[in-house]
């Protein structure tokens, strides 16, 4: 009985450890169920995320609301591309032509020439248009024109006066400066008088509305350049001689400026101290009658372009010269009698009107325009055959001949790097 009792006790003992470990399993078991149905924390999705890669779809029937269209990024504004800047077109440079002349001697015939017929203006009547319509007309004047002393007459003499009535003939006829360095400007007709007559010929002058060079009431007037201005181009003229030394200026008397080394140099510093565009040289030189410039007017015209002048142009031969380049500068040695009464050769009865033209400062060109004088002092046009002569002789006594074209009129173009004597 005792036996079955421990056996019955063993046997419960078994059973309730049985029934523990069961309940223990079946707990694990539960647990173990649970675990495996809930999700993991670390894998729980984010609605942020979800949103992101799946939107949530409205329910059936649900109004959906308007989708916004997308906003439009601005129009930018068109960028506006400079147009280049033109290249503004050179303003031409103005183009301008200075008339030159040879002598002008208003005296013994051709004076009394004019008294008989009671002016002068018939003078210059044929050639007078084409002297008006140049920019400036430079004339020679060498003759004293003054009304304090009698006339000479028509008769041979050196003598050489006019009266003051000339003075007022050359502006009508168009020039406009009058260059009186010369020989005979100091002439007084049949009296001993002085310098009035030389000084009344400067009053005269000026007194028509002319400009004058070369001379003073005394060296230091005589030797100042004449400046002027034409289409903006600053010009500075100079004039000097060395025929006659009565004419001549001294430091306290009136007269002309005396052409030697030392006031050459000194009238040309005084022309560059004006600061000019261009310099006119205008000396009056040479021997008379001779078409060939001698060693002294070829010695001065080196002088003058190396101290500075773009242009010489000379005087006094009462024939005409040649023409001559000097460093790339022309040197027209004479232009011949433009009026005067020396009717005796026809060599002395002709000459040329010079035209020189400039484009700016630049000299771009000049031509001859052949003169005939008569007895009575009418200036007219030559005639071809009488132009051909003259323009031949020049020629001839050119450097080179092609500075002198046979045609009357005809224009020599001129330019950098053109010809040059030694």
């Amino acid at each position: 009985m005792a036996h079955r009792r421990r056996a019955f006790t063993m046997a419960r003992a078994r059973g309730a450890r049985g029934l523990a470990w069961g309940l223990l399993a079946a707990l694990l078991l539960l647990l173990a169920a649970g675990c495996l149905n809930a999700p993991h924390p670390r894998l729980r999705p984010n609605a942020a995320v979800s949103a992101t890669f799946a939107p949530i779809l409205p329910a059936a029937g649900t109004a959906q609301s308007p989708t916004p269209s997308p906003t439009q990024a601005a129009t930018p504004a068109p960028t506006v591309t400079p147009s280049p800047t033109a290249t503004p077109s050179p303003t031409p440079l103005p183009e301008f032509t200075l008339l030159f002349t040879g002598n002008i001697v208003p005296a013994r015939c051709v004076q009394a020439a004019t008294e008989s017929r009671g002016n002068a203006d018939y003078l210059y009547a044929h050639v007078a248009p084409a002297i008006r319509s140049a920019d400036l007309a430079i004339g020679v004047l060498n003759a004293a024109l003054s009304d304090y002393p009698p006339m000479t007459g028509c008769r041979p003499t050196f003598v050489l006066v006019g009266r003051s009535y000339h003075a007022d003939a050359l502006a009508r006829a168009g020039f406009d400066v009058i260059n009186v360095a010369t020989n005979h400007i100091k002439n007084c007709g049949l009296l001993d008088c002085g310098d009035r007559a030389f000084l009344e010929t400067l009053d005269n002058l000026r007194r028509a509305g002319l400009y004058i060079v070369g001379a003073g009431e005394n060296l230091d007037q005589a030797l100042e350049p004449l400046i002027l201005t034409v289409k903006g181009v600053r010009i500075a003229f100079v004039a000097l001689g060395y025929i006659e030394p009565k004419a001549y200026a001294g430091p306290n008397t009136p007269g002309i400026a005396v052409l030697n080394e030392a006031n050459l140099h000194e009238a040309m510093a005084r022309a560059h101290a004006q600061h000019p565009d261009l310099i006119i040289a205008m000396p009056h030189w040479g021997p008379e009658y001779d078409p060939q410039p001698d060693y002294l007017q070829r010695h001065f015209a080196r002088l003058f372009v190396r101290a500075g002048a773009d242009v010489v142009v000379g005087n006094h031969a009462h024939v005409v010269q040649g023409v001559e380049v000097v460093d790339h500068v022309p040197v027209f040695y004479s232009l011949g009698n433009f009026m005067f009464d020396q009717d005796w050769s026809e060599e002395t009865k002709q000459g040329v009107i010079l035209e020189i033209r400039f484009r700016g400062a630049r000299l771009v060109g000049w031509r001859f325009r052949p003169t005939v004088t008569e007895g009575d002092g009418t200036v007219r046009w030559a005639t071809p055959e009488e132009a051909r002569v003259i323009l031949q002789r020049m020629q001839a006594v050119s450097r080179p001949a092609t500075l002198v074209p046979l045609t009357a009129g005809e224009w020599v173009p001129w330019g950098e790097g053109d010809v040059s004597s030694p």
